[in-house]
């Protein structure tokens, strides 16, 4: 009789357990790492079909997990780190509502005085959209997950912030820009870690190096301390301080944002002759991140963290050719061999001949412009023993949607109101009942191919034209390439599309209902 009561107990402790989620056991909680890049097309990467440029560490990390297929960013810098950090898309209200960089380098470069700085960044301070008491962003998703948060590199959403802010935004730890203007250059004279200013020997430029290395000008011309390798020792050593607590490290590196700034040229590409020195310079930006994701991965597996640790690499918008001399078809709307860069369909293409890299992978537009080549994204994610390993996925995703799953890994409930789904199933191989009917992504500047709305069967309606008052329709599933249009086709889908678009577009966030 007491054997049979010490085997029902135990089953009884056996039972709650099990009921209890993975996420939500302290010691079983996985370490998660997302790895953001600054405008890095899919096709910059060796397992998106790169190729010129090796990257074996961030190709490792889609043979060893998943790829997506068909997963969204955003048209700029700002937008797609709103999207990111809030868990909406940015066609709501304040999706564009960023303010005013550069202040920090005009008081640097003596432009004005430190009293008329202080007084512009009271303003800025006053203007900006305050941040809603009862907003949740994602660094708080982590602490309320019991993570220890931390952000290294380019701060905030765009484009000037603080660091009371930045503290509100949910971050325990950390490290970078405040000033997305200074981004720009990666050789700034300081950076900020924890509310405290702290010098980089041997820079002293105070537009941080982001004209100092353009053309011809030496690798290394730039400064002495180059940005990223701070940032690459700051994350290994946060790895190593935090092996045996759960925490989420967020990495919004500069790479490879322009102005093109790197210490040296690679390797790879010092005897390259079908490259450009401008060209090497920039696939040596791209060598250096994936290398920093293979020293990042090294240091895991050294700390015993590898198997317990989701790592997910993805950048903000699409390619943007900064080393072309027809930079993204804008600047002179003429390729090298003769041709009109923005075609008669109103796209550019980087297989036309103007890039080297075909970085966009034949796909239409580029950063800035709201076709596939602006905002599809690489999107890999890694977690050993539970990622079936060199899979991948077409569902429908997008940065909006990463809060979402960040909860969902932690053993909590999403916000009420917010935009994005958790794609935790498909990582984990289970039925992904939950999915978008549609994402949307807002585009207010007057570029090739401006904001467009994609659905979960591939048809995206897009508006071009300078006044953004055309209309074209592709299915992307079939037709990545967006090569034909179909709105004399569908003209029913067309007005569907435009529907929601037109409902979406500046809508209010329905997770700040009742905020002021």
């Amino acid at each position: 009789m007491n054997q049979q009561r010490i085997v029902s107990c135990l089953f009884v402790v056996a039972s709650f357990l099990l009921a209890i989620p993975l996420s939500a056991q302290e010691s079983q909680k996985p370490n998660v790492i997302l790895i953001f890049a600054d405008d890095l097309g899919p096709g910059m990467l060796g397992c998106y079909g790169q190729q010129i440029i090796k990257t074996p560490h961030i190709d490792q990390l889609a043979t060893q997990g998943m790829k997506f297929t068909n997963y969204y960013g955003a048209t700029y810098c700002a937008p797609s780190r709103f999207t990111l950090l809030t868990g909406m898309h940015d066609g709501r209200i304040g999706g564009w509502g960023n303010n005013k960089a550069g202040l920090p380098i005009q008081r640097d470069l003596g432009l004005i005085s430190e009293a008329e700085y202080q007084e512009k960044f009271a303003k800025i301070k006053r203007d900006v959209r305050p941040i809603p008491e009862q907003e949740v962003l994602l660094g708080q998703i982590g602490q309320m997950a019991g993570y220890h948060t931390a952000q290294v590199g380019k701060l905030d959403i765009g484009f000037l912030t603080w660091h009371e802010r930045v503290k509100r935004c949910g971050w325990d730890f950390y490290e970078g820009y405040f000033d997305h203007q200074r981004c720009h250059g990666f050789y700034p004279p300081y950076l900020w870690r924890n509310g405290e200013r702290f010098d980089l020997p041997g820079n002293h430029d105070p537009e941080c190096g982001k004209y100092l290395e353009q053309g011809d000008k030496p690798a290394g011309s730039g400064g002495a301390t180059h940005s990223q390798n701070v940032f690459i020792e700051t994350i290994l050593e946060y790895i190593r301080n935090h092996k045996d607590k759960p925490f989420f490290l967020y990495h919004p590196t500069q790479l490879p944002h322009g102005e093109i700034g790197i210490p040296a040229i690679h390797p790879d590409f010092v005897n390259d002759d079908r490259l450009t020195y401008e060209e090497k310079k920039y696939a040596s930006m791209i060598k250096m991140l994936d290398d920093h994701v293979g020293l990042i991965m090294d240091e895991l597996k050294t700390q015993g963290m590898d198997d317990n640790t989701i790592v997910l690499f993805t950048s903000d918008n699409g390619h943007c050719a900064y080393y072309s001399d027809v930079y993204l078809g804008f600047k002179d709307q003429v390729l090298p061999d003769g041709q009109p860069a923005n075609l008669t369909d109103n796209k550019w293409r980087t297989s036309n001949g103007g890039d080297v890299f075909d970085g966009g992978s034949g796909r239409a537009g580029a950063k800035r412009s709201g076709f596939q080549g602006g905002i599809q994204c690489p999107m890999i994610v890694r977690w050993p023993g539970k990622i079936a390993a060199g899979s991948e996925s077409d569902l429908l995703s997008t940065h909006y949607d990463f809060l979402a799953t960040l909860a969902d890994i932690g053993g909590i409930e999403t916000p009420s109101g917010k935009d994005g789904i958790s794609y935790l199933p498909i990582l984990l191989g289970q039925s992904q009942e939950q999915t978008h009917d549609y994402v949307v992504v807002q585009n207010r500047r007057n570029y090739m191919g401006s904001s467009t709305v994609i659905t979960r069967d591939g048809w995206k309606l897009i508006e071009v034209g300078k006044k953004r008052d055309q209309r074209q329709l592709y299915n992307v599933l079939k037709d990545n390439e967006e090569r034909e249009e179909l709105s004399m086709q569908y003209p029913e889908k067309v007005e569907q599309l435009a529907t929601i678009l037109n409902r979406e577009i500046d809508s209010e966030r329905p997770d700040l209902v009742g905020s002021d």
